[in-house]
């Protein structure tokens, strides 16, 4: 019978032939109380801005490879 550390290393050995690398990532747990407390905060913010304010679009004009104003 085939350990299990043997079946994974022996996929990862194949991932890698294949041209594969592994990367592992923490992410917010979206299931937590506080990461809705934290979304709901952040809505709430985001719907209380200034419509006028122009930051946003100041701020794609200079990061985004395309104008804020083009359609295609």
């Amino acid at each position: 019978m085939v350990d299990v550390r043997e079946r994974v290393a022996a996929h990862r050995t194949r991932m890698r032939e294949r041209g594969y690398r592994e990367v592992r990532m923490w992410v917010p747990d979206t299931r937590t109380e506080a990461f809705a407390r934290e979304a709901q905060r952040a809505c709430i913010d985001m719907n209380r801005a200034d419509a006028t304010d122009v930051w946003l679009e100041e701020f794609l004009e200079e990061t985004a490879p395309w104008s804020v104003g083009d359609q295609g």
